[in-house]
């Protein structure tokens, strides 16, 4: 069943998908972490064949999220969408 809040998740990330512009790294960083914690919650796994600091940096910025509710990351990823796309 897709709630309101699922069909706003992924219009933000279809919307944020489409940006022809670099977006700074902390912006990205706090995209993919709210994104990670929504899809997959807590349930935190490191692909081996990515060891590189980029790699890094990414799974540290998810795993700050530990604990969040998964319908609490939709919103903060939404919210964080709507800021950077007016």
């Amino acid at each position: 069943m897709t709630t309101d809040l699922d069909t706003k998740f992924k219009e933000a990330f279809n919307k944020v998908s489409k940006i022809n512009k670099d977006l700074p790294p902390d912006v990205l960083l706090r995209l993919y972490a709210y994104y990670k914690q929504a899809t997959k919650g807590d349930r935190f796994s490191v692909n081996d064949a990515e060891d590189d600091i980029k790699s890094a940096f990414k799974f540290n910025a998810w795993i700050q999220l530990r604990g969040m509710d998964e319908n609490q990351a939709k919103e903060e990823y939404i919210e964080l969408v709507n800021s950077i796309i007016k």
